[in-house]
């Protein structure tokens, strides 16, 4: 079964709304083995949806569309495709009532054109709105299912997993499961690793290899409709290909690189803390995304002028000023420093140039990063990342997170 996905919306269209949707949804139906060969966005235009949905019809089984199904004279949708169809829109009685016991219950006034919210196709099936009120319609007719889903993500998705993709699975042409998994990477950027692993690549057939570049990271989506197996060998190709596993380190959409070293330092019950200058505070603040981190972090120093490395770390300010609050000395006293008044196991230092004009003679993208360790002589690394301000901040952290959690690792 082929799909079409069709995002209804001019906010969509203009970029003023990610259109985010789109991932869950294909996401979705291609673990039920059901390909997603077009994303289509259209704006609030009547003659232009109609076509959309003409040609979608032409081209695959399931067309489906997200957005513009509410209150409003510019929620188009379910009346372009029941003029498209040739079809009825009834009132979906349950919604209904869910709809005045809402304006019962708050107060509001209930005006006429919320009632537009629970109209759905004659001869479909509703699908029943359990955050808000907009119903949704699935349909077959003309050996094509055609599905309507509210555009808000809180909307969407309880409607998707409980309501559609139910009633989706006993179709023909639905059910081979598509297995996939996702292997992350730090270190080489996506060019580089597409070119170490071309040969693999060029040649796959029944496993599919996709590079996605991430900000400073790039993932492999490897997916196939064969078994968890097939993936498995396919894995051990790519780790063992060029010293491409040396840039590995984890599985996973909802991964990242500081998940990664969170778990690490859980694992062998060690502590962090940081002193940060250039990424002031973003490293720390990357740890506390994480659920469970205060068993690994008691917290940190921002020291973003030489007059507070010098108070708040207690680093001789003469010595600071003779070399630089960008440099090599700078990055390991923060490091040490940090790690004596924070009595943690691991400290990690962040400073450096992060633009838009140069300091103490040391380029934009110029940044030194310390590790500190308990008994043992603190590391510094210097670094040289490109792009702007924000890019490089963001490649510092990700830059300390993987010194980190080398250091975790070789220390297993």
């Amino acid at each position: 079964m082929k799909a079409e996905i069709i995002a209804v919306g001019t906010e969509v269209l203009m970029g003023q709304v990610i259109n985010s949707n789109a991932a869950v949804i294909s996401e979705s139906l291609n673990d039920l083995g059901v390909d997603v060969v077009y994303h289509t966005t259209v704006g609030d235009n009547k003659e232009r949806l109609f076509n959309c949905i003409k040609q979608a019809s032409s081209r695959v089984d399931l067309v489906l569309l997200s957005g513009g199904l509410g209150p409003t004279p510019d929620d188009l949708t379910r009346d372009v495709l029941a003029q498209y169809l040739n079809e009825d829109l009834v009132r979906f009685e349950p919604g209904y009532e869910k709809l005045l016991d809402y304006f019962a219950q708050t107060g509001r006034e209930h005006t006429k054109n919320n009632d537009l919210q629970v109209l759905t196709l004659k001869n479909g099936i509703a699908l029943p709105n359990e955050t808000g009120f907009a119903i949704g319609t699935y349909i077959e007719k003309n050996e094509t299912i055609y599905v309507t889903l509210p555009g808000p993500p809180s909307e969407l998705i309880p409607m998707l997993k409980n309501h559609f993709l139910p009633l989706l699975a006993g179709q023909k042409g639905v059910g081979a499961h598509l297995y996939t998994r996702v292997l992350r990477f730090y270190g080489i950027g996506e060019s580089q690793l597409v070119t170490r692993l071309s040969s693999l690549i060029d040649t796959q057939e029944q496993v599919t290899i996709a590079p996605y570049a991430k900000t400073a990271e790039v993932t492999l989506r490897l997916a196939t409709k064969l078994s968890e197996n097939a993936l498995d060998e396919v894995e051990k190709k790519i780790l063992q290909t060029a010293d491409v596993g040396e840039f590995f380190y984890g599985y996973g959409d909802e991964n990242s690189l500081v998940q990664v070293s969170v778990d690490l330092l859980k694992e062998k019950g060690k502590t962090i803390t940081a002193a940060e200058s250039l990424t002031a505070g973003k490293f720390q603040s990357s740890l506390g995304d994480i659920a469970g981190v205060s068993s690994v972090f008691k917290g940190g120093f921002v020291t973003y002028s030489l007059e507070t490395k010098a108070d708040f770390l207690q680093i001789d300010v003469t010595k600071l000023a003779q070399h630089g609050m960008i440099s090599e000395f700078s990055a390991e006293k923060m490091a040490e420093q940090a790690l004596k008044l924070a009595k943690s196991d691991y400290a990690l230092s962040f400073t450096g140039v992060a633009g838009p004009d140069e300091m103490e003679e040391k380029k934009v993208g110029t940044v030194f990063i310390g590790l500190a360790r308990k008994g043992q002589k603190t590391l510094v690394e210097e670094c040289h990342f490109p792009r702007n301000r924000k890019y490089i901040r963001i490649s510092a952290v990700m830059k300390g997170l993987d010194v980190l959690r080398r250091e975790l690792l070789e220390n297993k």
